[in-house]
């Protein structure tokens, strides 16, 4: 018989770091550095709204942490351990086994061990809760309401293709078997910048990842700090697979389309250089696309200075 304790301990009872208490007692303790304030958020992936019945677990595993390092990223805080609560409706050992794999791997490289969770039979589907922890010093904390007239706005990573593989898999583009295999690896398993954006504490103003699409994103932080801004479209790093599509289709893809997980943030018109110098040093691509306005609201400027008015800004998880 499959029990909840059998479970755990085969597939999510990999030891702790030295220093912390991990599986095993009613608590996990996780030490937070002097001068720091522990950083946390969670994330919900549903079966048949975050996720396809049938998806790759080795890949599930890997996206049910990365949304959640995206957060971190987000406030620049380093990670230090997460918890994994899983609803199944039966245990599959081949599939855990292969979940587990995705989610210790991306664990093991963000330095973000497991360190608890829990597990219970769900009837309706899979359900993932992850739990992220990370530290980071409240005087540096990249928060949304920080932004300031005069910033640049920049963008890490491209935008564009989850969106796109998100409308290959629900048949609403022409099937595309090359296409999907160029962009499905964004939707997927997609890769925060967590390193480097520890490195922009002290250096950038205000920040957040980017996941229910561009336009929605970015007017947080215009609502939390009380300013406009204004993009340029054809600065945005569009993904080169999404390269022949129609323009329609792309511009909608890459200004309102979720699942990105990398950062938008503003920062100072002096910090150009270092933030260029700290993309290089991570191997990531780091772009500047706009500046924040006194003036409230988005303006998106498409070629020759032609505004561009959005049917849709993103995704809404009541929607």
């Amino acid at each position: 018989m499959n029990t909840e304790f059998d479970l755990i301990a085969r597939h999510f009872s990999r030891p702790a770091p030295s220093g912390f208490l991990g599986v095993g007692d009613d608590c996990a303790l996780v030490p937070v550095a002097p001068g720091h304030h522990l950083a946390t958020s969670t994330d919900l992936l549903v079966e048949g709204r975050h996720f396809f019945a049938g998806t790759d677990p080795a890949a599930l595993g890997h996206k049910s942490l990365a949304v959640n390092l995206s957060d971190l990223a987000a406030m620049g805080a380093q990670p230090l351990a997460c918890l994994l609560s899983l609803s199944l409706p039966d245990v599959d050992h081949d599939w855990l086994a292969a979940f587990a794999g995705g989610f210790y791997a991306l664990a093991g490289e963000a330095g973000c061990p497991l360190v608890g969770g829990d597990t219970t039979r769900s009837p309706s589907g899979i359900v993932i809760s992850v739990t992220v922890m990370g530290q980071v010093r409240p005087q540096l904390a990249l928060r949304r309401a920080a932004a300031r007239a005069g910033d640049d706005i920049w963008i890490t990573g491209t935008l564009g293709a989850a969106d796109i593989a998100l409308r290959l898999l629900q048949n609403k583009l022409p099937a595309d078997p090359s296409l999907l295999a160029a962009v499905r690896p964004a939707l997927e398993r997609p890769l925060p910048p967590w390193a480097f954006a520890q490195q922009l504490a002290g250096v950038a103003h205000a920040a957040l990842d980017i996941s229910d699409g561009l336009a929605q994103d970015l007017g947080h932080i215009l609502a939390a700090s009380g300013c406009g801004a204004e993009l340029d479209y054809n600065a945005l790093p569009v993904a080169p697979a999404l390269r022949g599509l129609d323009s329609q289709l792309v511009q909608a893809a890459v200004l309102a389309g979720g699942d990105v997980y990398q950062l938008c943030f503003t920062a100072p018109v002096q910090a150009r250089q270092r933030i260029l110098a700290l993309a290089d040093a991570a191997a990531l691509q780091a772009t500047r696309a706009g500046r924040i306005v006194a003036e409230p609201g988005l303006r998106i400027w498409g070629a020759g200075g032609v505004p561009i008015t959005l049917r849709n800004a993103g995704f809404d998880h009541f929607s």
